[in-house]
């Protein structure tokens, strides 16, 4: 027995972190996180470049509070964190990490990880995808709204903005993301004052994209705040191309919605999809060019959704609706003995107040009419007789009444499913300019990661610069999980894969995405049999047949899992 108890049992988990270290390594990223962030003070027991990567893969396995680091690494093997000790790690040396990274020359760092993973991966970068989200932060300490520098650098101001995540009582912060479309890979990002309109923020991405990339011929996609003339003029005297949506009411939106009203455009069909559910009518997208380019001499593209078309009828069908039964209502509240709308005036006012609240205004009209109700009272108080005298009073009601303005229904009928895109490329067919557009949602689906499994928001931290330094953690983040959805969609497509089971109870997973990808790994740990300080035996973890095709779909050597040296 007492030869037994001396033998001691260890263990350490592995989780996905040597699928991490496979992409980090192959980006170079430890390394260069050294060299930008050396080890200069003789004080510091932890290099802050070494922190910053454990910082980098606790957002990408899942993301923990600055102050919780040390308890989040404790359980792993220090190794794979590149780590001797994870239990030097605390919230005080993350934020002088985080302050080393800002002071850093980031502009240089972001430049050189996105093209080492251009090369590494040979991500295409012909075409561009741009779009902002708002990232909310809480505390006192951002009451202040001033500007700051720290060092040569300026410190982004947390203010009020236009809030994203509908929370428009906090300050922000405001992230503009590109990404690829070759993957949706993260290529550039910029943090920007909280109240920064989007607007604004097109011209300097594009030009920092140029000098990045060494090109100015990509073709540069973002929303509706690109439609401006400065913004698409910089870029088309710059010798890029660009797509863009038309926001509704410019010239061109009105124009066009008065020709289709008296012609019939010629459409094409651009696409052609399955509906979303077994039994739905395919989702067709057709194009057409205008005749007439945009005010600014760029071709416009109109293209009509059917299931856009569906959706606006619906919609609109809905708020008629709404606003007859809003009319009804207030005519019931004009007609009661205590309403206190007594006047033709305060009557018109609540019958447009009731529209505008259910958004029904443009389509249903609204008349007030009156009538004269006369009733009869006693002068005087006592039993009625033969002398009683009456006081005739008359008091007026008003009653309102709605009804559908046809005219203006027949309209927006004809105009159901329309939006236009404008660009200056005058090679792509229509059909080209829609399937650029249509790739935005995949740059969405990043910011959707930022906010859901990366969990960036709220962001409680004493210094406005070290939630910079944070979100650029979190763009290192976003660009590892991008290339691991790339690497394995790609190489189900090329092995012909429909999906892997990745889902519970083994089901089908068609696109998998990166957190479902490192969720099979988290159980996997390696246990020791220690006599003393020696090892007796090392027990790896036995992979299944499902972890073993997903690391080798994403070209992840298993002998990462195993105590021996790979070959």
């Amino acid at each position: 027995m007492g030869d037994v108890e001396r033998f001691e049992l260890g263990s350490e988990r592995l989780g996905s972190l040597p699928v991490l270290g496979h992409f980090f390594d192959r980006l170079g990223f430890d390394r260069r996180l050294e060299r930008y962030l050396p080890a200069d003070d003789v004080r510091l027991r932890l290099s802050p470049g070494a922190v910053v990567g454990v910082v980098c893969r606790n957002i990408v396995c899942r993301h923990r509070p600055l102050y919780a680091l040390m308890e989040w690494a404790g359980v792993y093997d220090p190794m794979l964190l590149g780590l001797d000790d994870t239990s030097v790690l605390n919230d005080d040396r993350v934020g002088r990490a985080l302050d080393g990274l800002f002071d850093c020359d980031r502009a240089s760092l972001l430049t050189e990880t996105v093209l080492g993973a251009v090369s590494a991966f040979g991500i295409g970068t012909e075409e561009l995808h741009n779009d902002s989200t708002s990232v909310t932060v809480t505390g006192s300490s951002y009451a202040s709204a001033e500007a700051a520098v720290r060092g040569a650098k300026a410190v982004p101001i947390v203010t009020h903005g236009h809030n994203k995540d509908f929370r428009p009582t906090l300050r922000q912060l405001v992230y503009v993301l590109t990404v690829s479309s070759d993957g949706a890979v993260p290529v550039a990002l910029r943090i920007c004052d909280g109240n920064t309109s989007d607007d604004v923020t097109h011209v300097p991405t594009w030009d920092g994209l140029v000098e990045m990339l060494g090109k100015s011929d990509f073709l540069y996609v973002a929303d509706s705040k690109l439609c401006s003339s400065e913004a698409m003029g910089h870029i088309a005297s710059g010798g890029g191309r660009f797509v863009t949506v038309i926001p509704h009411g410019r010239r061109e939106d009105k124009w066009f919605k008065d020709f289709v009203q008296t012609h019939a455009p010629s459409f094409e069909e651009a696409e052609r999809l399955p509906g979303p559910h077994d039994g739905d009518p395919d989702r067709v997208y057709r194009t057409f060019e205008s005749p007439v380019p945009s005010v600014d001499g760029y071709r416009v593209i109109w293209v009509h959704s059917s299931s856009k078309a569906q959706r606006d009828a619906a919609s609109r069908s809905a708020r008629i609706e709404a606003g007859l039964a809003a009319i009804e209502a207030l005519d019931a509240r004009l007609s009661a003995p205590r309403s206190r709308l007594r006047t033709r005036v305060a009557a018109e006012e609540a019958a447009r107040q009731c529209l505008s609240e259910v958004g029904a205004s443009r389509w249903i009209c609204f008349s007030i009419t009156e009538s004269t109700e006369v009733s009869f009272s006693q002068e005087r108080r006592g039993r009625p007789g033969a002398t009683t005298r009456y006081r005739r009073k008359e008091k007026t009601i008003f009653h309102v009444g709605g009804e559908v303005d046809a005219a203006t229904l027949a309209y927006d009928v004809r105009t159901d499913g329309l939006f236009p895109l404008v660009t200056n490329d005058r090679q792509m067919t229509p059909a080209e300019v829609l399937a650029a557009y249509r790739y935005q949602p995949n740059l969405e689906r990043r910011h959707h990661v930022l906010k859901g499994p990366q969990e960036v928001a709220p962001i409680h931290l004493e210094n406005p610069h070290r939630i910079e330094a944070l979100l650029t953690c979190h763009f290192f983040a976003q660009l590892v999980e991008a290339l691991i959805e790339r690497e394995i969609r790609t190489s189900m497509r090329e092995r012909g894969l429909a999906g892997i089971p990745l889902y519970p109870e083994l089901r089908n997973c068609p696109a998998p995405s990166a957190s479902r990808v490192l969720e099979i790994f988290d159980d996997l740990s390696r246990h020791r049999l220690t006599d003393g300080d020696e090892v007796v035996r090392t027990f790896d973890p036995e992979l299944s047949p499902l972890q073993l095709e997903v690391l080798e779909l994403l070209h992840v050597p298993a002998e990462l899992y195993s105590s021996a040296e790979p070959a």
